[in-house]
């Protein structure tokens, strides 16, 4: 029984066969993983230079409001009752602030 499973081995075959998977698993860890994550953080990052004054954000931490001012590398944020919090401009969410948008117009 054992010889008959070692006569069906192929050798020099196995090798091509295994390269070949191994490339397609490096190829569907990179178009399924690592691509959406960097289209993302591009996406993020063009998003946190085009903000400006006046538009609505939600922080990360969920802290929602109006963007008062913009410094270097801080945004203070109107929250409400006149309330005034600085926040870095990394902590902006774009998912959020889209989710706060698709509300504002369900709401009109």
């Amino acid at each position: 029984m054992i010889y008959s499973i070692l006569l069906q081995a192929q050798p020099g075959g196995g090798m091509t066969t295994q390269l070949l998977f191994m490339g397609a698993i490096i190829a569907v860890f990179y178009f399924f993983m690592i691509r959406p994550q960097q289209k993302k953080a591009k996406d993020q990052k063009k998003f946190v230079e085009e903000i400006k004054k006046g538009d609505y954000a939600v922080t990360i931490g969920g802290m929602h409001g109006r963007i008062a001012e913009i410094e270097d590398d801080t945004i203070i944020l109107e929250v409400e009752r006149g309330g005034r919090i600085k926040f870095s401009k990394s902590s902006i969410s774009m998912e959020s602030t889209k989710a706060l948008a698709g509300k504002k117009q369900a709401a009109v």
